[in-house]
């Protein structure tokens, strides 16, 4: 149930809670959505951060479970064993998710590495088990000048070799700095409003797809190898 003291940029009237029902499908007994969201910076204010902090506060109102994972403390990819404590925080939040967003600052006309830092350490697969694969994604950015889109077509390059189902809706907040109050909540805007396009449509598609994504991600090759063939395959010490 959403709590709209806590959403005060929304209009209760308009704001709509996606539920199997809403979209056609039988009423099940599955718990919330699972959603997991990454941001790109370590800055103590850190804008990126902000922009998923609002988008976990509408997936919550819309009924979905949600993780921030804090990437303060990861180290680079391959600079340490993938037993950190870091490491596996992230591992065990992408397997356990249904679905993810991403946000990250665009620095130099791209991602910043700290976001694809995040991602790298994500295997394409653990084992036999493949923690991204047929999932939703929701990608955004926030930018310190002009509006661009840079980062998000990026971002979305990452879904589709994560094996990913990135949403069509995205969003890019320019200025971020001017979009929120000395609270650290976004103002209302426009592009506030795209947050909520983005957060209603990935909800959307994480009901639709949550219980078919196997199906839809079945293929033909994999078929072929067993899971022990595929887990002796995949666990392959890096050359």
């Amino acid at each position: 149930m959403a709590h709209f003291d806590t959403l005060p940029n929304l209009d209760p009237a308009l704001f709509n809670i996606p539920s199997p029902e809403s979209l056609g499908l039988t009423c099940n007994d599955l718990p919330s959505p699972k959603i997991l969201l990454l941001y790109g910076s370590l800055r103590k204010r850190s804008f990126s951060r902000l922009v998923v902090e609002e988008a976990a506060r509408l997936l919550e109102a819309m009924g979905a479970q949600t993780r921030i994972y804090d990437p303060s403390g990861l180290p680079l990819p391959d600079a340490e064993d993938a037993s950190h404590p870091k490491v596996e925080e992230l591992r065990t939040l992408a397997q356990w998710a249904e679905g993810m967003v991403w946000c990250s600052p665009e620095r130099h006309g791209a991602m910043t590495g700290i976001m694809k830092a995040q991602i790298d350490w994500i295997p394409l697969a653990l084992g036999g088990v493949r923690p991204t694969q047929g999932k939703t994604l929701a990608v955004m950015q926030e930018c310190g000048g002009s509006q661009s889109f840079n980062t998000v077509n990026q971002l979305r390059i990452l879904g589709r070799w994560m094996r990913m189902l990135t949403i069509p809706n995205q969003s890019s907040v320019p200025k971020a700095f001017m979009e929120f109050d000395d609270d650290d909540r976004m103002k209302p805007s426009p592009f506030y409003d795209r947050i909520v396009d983005v957060m209603e449509e990935l909800m959307k598609f994480t009901l639709l797809t949550r219980e078919r994504s196997d199906l839809l991600t079945d293929r033909y090759s994999e078929r072929k190898e067993s899971a022990e063939e595929l887990s002796r395959r995949v666990n392959q010490r890096a050359i």
